[in-house]
């Protein structure tokens, strides 16, 4: 694979916050789901996420910038060769070279000897040791697909879901958790799959949330407010049925117990506060105006008077 930073578009001082942020924008931008049937995008969708799981890790990331790995995640060999007694199991005749030779690099060439003895000791000729090599496979590293985006809507984070999602042109079902919030990071292992869903949550036309509690502003017409009524309000969890005090006024808070976010392993969830918004009608004829300025001149009051300091 081509250098991490060149794939990232980002010099070796980027702080990893600034490599997470390039990352996520190179990934959104070539995701398959943005570009179905693009197979340049998906390669350079893979080609991210390798180069991301090399500088995106803090230890990684120090072991690339030391030397001690390569761009896909291999072991460099930096210790000598002794040509006579052949250290380490390697073929003896390669004294003083190490995983890559200063000199070859000068002259515009890179060589890293571990794949050059992988391949004496796989090639054709490669006698009782590459018998013995053959018979053993190396055990597969995980497989990092990285870190998406996933838009969610509010109900679902609120109440849980699953959705599906595919990643590195593997298609997954996701376990949203109740209660999840905008900007959490959701993790989920899969076999040879480490994913890292980074959530944001959808506004909803009128619930609002705040910790575990549930939000609305309630509509009530001036007779529901003085007289007092029953109205049919909605939940996250369905719609119920609310006593509204006579005499309330718009800001009156009302409180419906249990009717907010249920966390799961918690005994008991939020509420939903309901705000009562006494509201007019979109029109309003003569009659109401003028039983609205009778009964106003008979009972003047000023509904200020609190903001006088």
């Amino acid at each position: 694979m081509r250098n991490p930073y060149e794939v990232l578009g980002v010099p070796r001082s980027t702080t990893l916050a600034d490599i997470k942020k390039k990352y996520r924008s190179l990934a959104k931008e070539n995701h398959p789901d943005r570009k179905p049937g693009d197979k340049a995008a998906s390669d350079c969708f893979k080609e991210i996420n390798a180069a991301y799981d090399i500088v995106g890790d803090e230890a990684k990331r120090t072991r690339f910038d030391k030397g001690e790995i390569d761009a896909d995640g291999r072991e460099r060999v930096h210790a000598g060769f002794n040509p006579a007694g052949g250290a380490g199991g390697r073929p003896a005749g390669f004294g003083g070279f190490t995983g890559r030779d200063q000199r070859f690099e000068d002259m515009g060439m890179s060589f890293n000897f571990d794949d050059l003895f992988a391949a004496f000791r796989g090639g054709a000729g490669g006698g009782a040791g590459a018998a013995a090599g053959a018979g053993r496979q190396a055990a597969p590293e995980p497989a990092t697909v990285g870190e998406f985006e996933m838009e969610v809507e509010f109900l679902d984070a609120t109440r849980g879901a699953t959705k599906r999602i595919t990643a590195d042109g593997r298609s997954f079902d996701v376990s949203i958790p109740a209660g999840v919030e905008d900007g959490q990071t959701i993790r989920m292992h899969d076999k040879d799959v480490d994913l890292r869903i980074l959530v944001s949550v959808k506004a909803h036309p009128f619930f609002a949330r705040k910790g575990e509690d549930i939000l609305l502003d309630l509509p009530v017409t001036v007779v529901e407010a003085v007289r007092g009524a029953k109205v049919e309000v909605p939940t996250i969890h369905g719609t119920v049925t609310l006593n509204i005090p006579p005499g309330s006024n718009t800001g009156t808070l009302l409180r419906l117990k249990g009717q907010g976010v249920r966390k799961k392993g918690k005994k008991e969830g939020g509420n939903q506060v309901a705000r009562l918004q006494v509201t007019l009608p979109d029109e309003i004829d003569g009659d109401v105006e003028e039983s609205l300025l009778k009964w106003e001149m008979r009972h003047p009051y000023d509904p200020r008077k609190k903001l006088r300091t």
